[in-house]
């Protein structure tokens, strides 16, 4: 496992969980508001997997789970192996990816490696080639969808928004892609850091913008999350 970074502690990347956050390296997306260039440029050390794995018997303790993030983790060859030995630590693991891997997700929900996933949409599925900067079949976005829609673990949709790309209008269509799911996060644009693209600008939504948004996708899925 190519492991680029890690979180040791986080009380906001596993809902209701505290976790260790692991991030692995190169994602086959470039978003240009990406806040993990260098994981995603793989300019920084690989971690000692094995090292990872002793931390981790020693904080069971105080841990309850483990989020596998990235990058895209499902890029990686190794990595229903390294869940396996996460999980007979006894930890929960929660998988944040794009999608673009169905075949990876539905071996790891056949194999019960996963107790959580986060996917991200990243936009109407037209648009999904001017987002992400890369061309991308769109079909494997919804073979994905479908499968979170379908798994009987705990899941999440989220988009991370910015005015410079998409429009209220544009997470209408992605409430309708997502119709009936369990939950959807949306991410207001927040610049905290370097980005992938450190030459664009994104401009975050209005409070009184977001509560608009709100109010117009909250019947299309069972619970709405709006991130100011």
């Amino acid at each position: 496992m190519e492991i680029l970074g890690q979180i040791k502690s986080s009380f906001i990347d596993y809902p209701g969980k505290i976790c260790t956050v692991l991030f692995t390296g190169g994602c086959n997306f470039r978003c240009g508001y990406c806040h993990n260039p260098d994981i995603v440029n793989r300019t920084v050390r690989t971690l000692d997997q094995n090292e990872i794995l002793k931390f981790l018997d020693k904080r069971k303790k105080y841990l309850d789970g483990v989020c596998i993030s990235g990058g895209e983790p499902t890029l990686q060859k190794e990595l229903y192996e390294f869940i396996q030995e996460i999980k007979s630590l006894g930890y929960l693991v929660k998988l944040d990816t794009n999608g673009t891997r169905p075949e990876v997700i539905s071996r790891l929900l056949e194999g019960k490696m996963l107790d959580y996933i986060a996917m991200d949409v990243k936009g109407p599925l037209h648009k999904y080639q001017q987002i992400v900067e890369i061309s991308v079949d769109t079909e494997i976005i919804k073979e994905s969808i479908q499968l979170l829609i379908n798994a009987d673990i705990d899941y999440e949709f989220r988009t991370t928004i910015h005015k410079e790309i998409l429009r209220e209008e544009d997470l209408l269509q992605i409430a309708k892609l997502i119709q009936n799911a369990k939950r959807y996060s949306i991410q207001n644009i927040k610049i905290s850091g370097p980005l992938l693209n450190k030459e664009n600008t994104y401009t975050a939504f209005s409070k009184d913008e977001l509560d608009r948004i709100e109010n117009d996708l909250k019947t299309y899925v069972k619970e709405l999350n709006v991130r100011y």
